[in-house]
């Protein structure tokens, strides 16, 4: 795990970052009636096998089963009447898909949803609950990317990206605002990464409330290009992910990068099979359908690389974002029924 660094910890504000505490101050105001404000649980049998207080963060039971809603719909109830009328449009593989087709209902437009074949079926699912128009494309991050700019052109939908956006980092960063108002002697906080979008306004938010706080990214060995990013001091892509963490497959935007960069601690890298491990533990101990990308902060948090490093000697109450639960258990339902 990158231990902090000369540019770690820095201070959140008035370093020209995409949002800042106002920004997410203001996001709460605005997503306040389409959002609920989850629930922080802990769990004594956890505690006892992390050998510190846990205070999950739980984004799971968010509308839509994942924290996404937070950033989609203050993107979209920013948007001018003008500028809703035609609708929005984004590319993503699951929970920012779901999150932006049911933010645009609750606003009452169209939103043209560009989905990957690979996605999963439960995610896919969601997106057809909450009315969005689904466009399929192929996997790579290239064709989303350019079926999404065809569906703008034709319809004149305003694009609503994943993370790489003011508006959505600003509503990400509301679970920050939340988490300390309920858990304010929090001193340090996991949170998953993949595009930065969450982490960043989490970053935000918490190093103006608490300047000594620790962000730690928890990131899947078989996507750990910010890993990769923090040690080269500049944004590193992969030719390919490999992770059963689905929503971890994206990389850094030119407005995460920044903040990623300056204000995140450390990133702990873990492999599936620990995020499988800390997906049980959620279902068993915590009682919380959790989905893999929604379980790595649990993993990071009991890794090995996290317990030999100077932040674990230094943290004792530490914030665990659960970022989603949409885990596709069909075939779980599938082994069941087969008995």
């Amino acid at each position: 795990m990158g231990s902090r660094d000369g540019s770690g910890g820095g201070c959140a504000e008035s370093q020209g970052y995409a949002a800042d505490i106002h920004s997410i101050r203001e996001a709460q105001a605005r997503i306040a009636l389409y959002v609920h404000k989850t629930p922080v649980l802990s769990s004594s049998s956890i505690d006892a096998v992390a050998g510190k207080q846990l205070f999950f963060k739980c984004e799971c039971f968010q509308k839509a089963g994942a924290f996404k809603i937070r950033g989609a719909s203050n993107a979209i109830f920013a948007l001018d009447g003008d500028e809703a009328s035609k609708g929005v449009v984004t590319h993503s593989s699951g929970n920012h898909a779901a999150a932006v087709a049911l933010a645009a209902k609750l606003r009452g437009i169209p939103a043209y949803i560009v989905i990957p074949r690979n996605a999963p079926a439960c995610k896919v699912d969601n997106v057809k609950r909450y009315g969005g128009h689904i466009i399929w494309s192929d996997a790579s991050i290239e064709s989303r990317e350019s079926v999404a700019k065809r569906v703008q052109k034709e319809t004149g939908a305003i694009l609503i990206h994943p993370f790489n956006n003011k508006y959505t980092i600003s509503g990400q960063g509301t679970v920050s605002l939340e988490l300390l108002e309920e858990i304010p002697e929090i001193d340090t906080i996991i949170v998953p990464i993949s595009g930065g979008g969450l982490i960043s306004g989490v970053a935000l938010a918490a190093k103006t409330i608490n300047p000594s706080i620790r962000i730690l990214a928890a990131e899947p060995k078989g996507a750990d290009d910010s890993a990769q990013s923090k040690a080269a001091g500049k944004i590193i892509t992969l030719p390919s992910t490999n992770t059963i963490a689905d929503g971890l497959r994206a990389f850094l935007g030119d407005l995460t990068w920044p903040v990623v960069r300056d204000l995140v601690d450390g990133i702990i890298v873990v492999d599936d099979n620990a995020i499988v491990d800390a997906m049980k533990m959620c279902y068993e101990m915590l009682k919380v359908a959790v989905e893999p990308s929604g379980a790595i902060g649990l993993a990071a948090a009991l890794s090995d690389e996290f317990k030999q490093s100077s932040a674990w000697h230094e943290s004792s109450k530490i914030g665990i974002v659960i970022s989603g639960g949409n885990v596709d258990l069909g075939v779980l339902w599938e082994s069941l029924y087969k008995r």
